[in-house]
């Protein structure tokens, strides 16, 4: 069973909070600030913004500093690095991601942590967040998720990434929560295995349906962003679709159902032609790094 502990604050204005998730159908969900009770105002709101992490409200792959993370304490080697970093890129320069390539990623990187301390983990993803992922989020974005909140509406992120990173980076937005991939856990440790499906694809429309079962929204009267045409079925799910730095299938379906496209890419032709070499070159880099914090040490 997965283990999502509960914190909590004794001070008058309560801190944004993480809730064991358990207990009911939302196996994928960490919630960060749920409405206060007896706020009639809020907890009525019917509605919520949901937003994909990568390439969306971030620049890049935040999968991706976690596993720099995890290689540079010992967890993961060069060569699982590299074996990662083939795998994406490969996929990227034929263009065939889709959800067997990424699961196949997944699955073994679950594997590579199996054993590993949760408590670590979570210590890890406050440095990856912090250090790595916060510089690097869309400022225009940030501002839309914060007009969603201002409205009275729910913010969640929803990605393929661990839960306690997407939860984490949740927190640290002020947004509502994340709703983000699973891996089983036992006497603190993670087992190699995953709880539930990977979130991506179809299970992000799932995860959401779920939520808006569980929190009494209205998915008509929904938003949600992403830059991947891997998203189709959780952007189809609700009433507004917002393709955000789109690929060039979410940019011609987005023009097919007259979908609000924003790209904040400068050059959108160059962004498009330089995806493949951005992501092998991102890669390299990434390894550079690594060979040389190994040889400080």
């Amino acid at each position: 069973m997965s283990e999502i502990e509960a914190s909590s604050s004794a001070s008058a204005t309560p801190r944004p909070r993480a809730v064991r998730a358990g207990g009911t159908a939302l196996t994928h969900s960490v919630v960060v600030e749920p409405a206060a009770p007896g706020d009639d105002e809020l907890a009525h709101i019917p509605s919520a913004a949901f937003f994909d992490v990568d390439n969306t409200f971030m620049h890049g792959a935040s999968s991706y500093w976690l596993a720099r993370a995890l290689a540079k304490h010992g967890v993961l080697s060069m060569r699982d690095i590299i074996g990662f970093a083939w795998k994406q890129a490969s996929f990227k320069f034929r263009g065939t991601e889709h959800h067997g390539h990424i699961s196949s990623v997944k699955t073994s990187a679950l594997e590579l942590v199996a054993g590993f301390p949760v408590d670590e983990m979570r210590a890890l993803c406050e440095e990856v967040v912090d250090r790595d992922i916060s510089p690097r989020i869309l400022d225009p974005v940030r501002r839309l998720a914060e007009r969603h909140l201002e409205t009275g509406q729910e913010v969640w992120l929803v990605t393929a990434s661990p839960v306690e990173l997407a939860g984490l980076l949740a927190s640290r937005l002020g947004l509502t929560g994340a709703l983000g991939t699973i891996a089983e856990i036992e006497n603190g440790c993670y087992t190699g295995r995953l709880v539930g499906d990977l979130m991506h694809g179809p299970a992000k429309a799932e995860g959401i349906a779920q939520l808006a079962s569980e929190r009494g929204l209205d998915l008509e009267q929904c938003t949600a962003y992403s830059d991947s045409a891997n998203d189709l079925p959780m952007l189809r799910k609700v009433g507004r679709a917002i393709a955000v730095n789109p690929d060039s299938r979410l940019a011609r379906q987005a023009r097919h159902y007259g979908w609000t496209v924003l790209d904040y890419r400068r050059g959108r032709r160059a962004a498009k032609l330089a995806l493949p070499a951005a992501t092998a070159a991102g890669v390299g880099a990434g390894l550079v790094y690594l060979y040389k914090s190994r040889d400080r040490d």
